[in-house]
């Protein structure tokens, strides 16, 4: 109701007058609504997990009315970092975002083994690294250290 006080005397002759004012006043207060290009905005990015960037796609294509699973899917293989999932997709396209979902869960628990699997070598080879170590300064453990 501020607005309207702080209006200027005889600004306002008419009822269209105070319609436009009216909306160049709250036209930020609309709520937006997003199209299919908001989906070209989200890439995954370099060492961004799959599921992480999976979510996100999912949570813009949810707030997009009335968007087809063929325009989601399109923007999906164009927004994927490459690799084996988005190299899957092109040689095998899917009829379905719910096929889509289950081909990129499997996708995404093979990523997560593969990170377990590096996670436990790195952290075998600095236990070896740190035994070598300790053999190196304390000698062999026969004898007397020269």
């Amino acid at each position: 109701m501020s607005w309207f006080i702080k209006l200027p005397p005889n600004s306002v002759d008419c009822f269209e007058m105070l319609v436009a004012k009216f909306d160049v006043q709250f036209a930020t207060s609309r709520p937006h609504h997003l199209t299919s290009i908001a989906l070209v905005s989200i890439r995954q990015e370099k060492g961004e997990s799959l599921i992480k960037f999976i979510d996100q796609f999912e949570k813009v294509a949810m707030s997009i009315r009335n968007l087809s699973p063929e325009v989601a899917m399109h923007h999906m293989l164009t927004v994927l970092r490459p690799g084996p999932f988005a190299d899957s997709l092109c040689m095998q396209p899917t009829k379905s975002l719910d096929k889509l979902r289950r081909r990129a869960a499997k996708s995404m628990q093979l990523e997560e083994l593969c990170q377990f699997k590096n996670q436990a070598r790195a952290e075998a080879s600095g236990k070896k690294k740190d035994e070598k170590e300790r053999q190196g300064r304390f000698g062999s453990g026969r004898g007397d250290p020269k």
